[in-house]
């Protein structure tokens, strides 16, 4: 059994379960523009793999406090992807020394390297278990991987398949603008017991946002949603 096939068979232990729960809990209605309590179901697992690429997004505040200030999040129901974009400092578009790939393949679709990648970093983000967004990555139909790196001056595009089994070569092309991260994910809803994004779901996906948004308020990061 490969280390992803172990993952997907033992969904519990890595991002928790994928039954469906119903609880009461704090969510976003876009109808009224308010947080209300209410009960709703939904599925836990689905919810930490978006989770994961919000935190990540939100975690690059503190490694690029003087540059970043906006998280863009898109969820788009309709299609059924997922879209985080975050204007903090990139990744860096080079062939890492030790494993002979590039630094965003590694970090977004190689398992048991952690999402810091820099051993000389404050350790104050999270994402050190070696999983972080692979994760997201492994329970998704399709992840594209888009990273703008401004001291090389290149922009980096990846897109993996079929639960990270299956890649793309990266495309890299010149870039002579700002830094980015942006992940856009179309998670795989049948592991998921689902066939589409539900308002459910979103509603509890948009109250999170709106959690970033608060705490990244005061960094002077703006969080926009949809």
């Amino acid at each position: 059994m490969t280390q992803i096939e172990h993952i997907l068979a033992r969904p519990d232990t890595y991002v928790g379960s994928l039954e469906h729960q119903t609880e009461r809990m704090w969510v976003w209605d876009a109808e009224t523009g308010h947080i209300v309590q209410k009960q709703i179901t939904f599925c836990p697992g689905l919810y930490k793999i978006f989770d994961e690429i919000l935190v990540n997004a939100a975690d690059n505040l503190q490694r690029d406090p003087k540059h970043m200030n906006t998280i863009k999040v898109d969820i788009d129901a309709e299609n059924g992807f997922i879209k985080v974009y975050n204007n903090g400092k990139g990744l860096p578009i080079q062939v890492h020394k030790e494993h002979h790939v590039y630094v965003p393949e590694l970090v977004f679709g190689h398992l048991l390297t952690s999402d810091n990648y820099d051993d000389n970093e404050k350790k104050v983000t999270g994402g050190r278990n070696g999983y972080g967004a692979k994760l997201t990555n492994i329970f998704s139909k399709k992840f594209v991987i888009t990273t703008a790196d401004h001291v090389r001056k290149k922009l980096y595009k990846q897109q993996f398949e079929k639960s990270m089994q299956k890649k793309k070569d990266p495309v890299i092309t010149d870039h002579d603008k700002e830094d980015f991260t942006c992940v856009q994910f179309w998670p795989d809803l049948e592991k998921f017991g689902m066939t589409h994004l539900d308002a459910d779901i979103v509603s509890l996906m948009s109250k999170r946002v709106i959690d970033v948004a608060g705490t990244s308020a005061s960094k002077k990061c703006k969080v926009y949603l949809n």
